[in-house]
């Protein structure tokens, strides 16, 4: 069972520059609001470090939490957010690495 769900809607084109949005939803069923804000916070945070990176812009996204994120690593839901934005081909395009330029020594 994952920690989480994750949907994805394009964002508005009415957007002046593209934000990456991100929502958090976690019901009642979850427990009570301290258990509920503790799946809030650790979705928030492994948000924080793998959509800017490697979710694509154009597209607004809202995490909805499970009961498992309670008990689940944070390095399991880090790898499942990653795993759920490729499924839903929401993966940035990764730019190939660029060599950092030379400097060239003068004699």
């Amino acid at each position: 069972m994952p920690g989480f769900v994750l949907q994805a809607a394009p964002a508005p084109p009415e957007l002046t520059r593209p934000v990456v949005r991100v929502g958090f939803t976690v019901s009642r069923k979850v427990g009570n609001a301290v258990a509920r804000n503790r799946v809030r916070r650790r979705l928030r945070e492994i948000a924080r470090q793998v959509i800017p990176g490697q979710a694509r812009p154009d597209l607004d996204y809202v995490l909805v939490g499970r009961q498992a994120a309670l008990g689940r690593d944070f390095a399991t839901l880090r790898q499942e957010l990653v795993e759920a934005l490729r499924r839903l081909k929401a993966l940035a395009p990764q730019e190939p690495l660029r060599e950092p330029p030379q400097d060239i020594a003068t004699p």
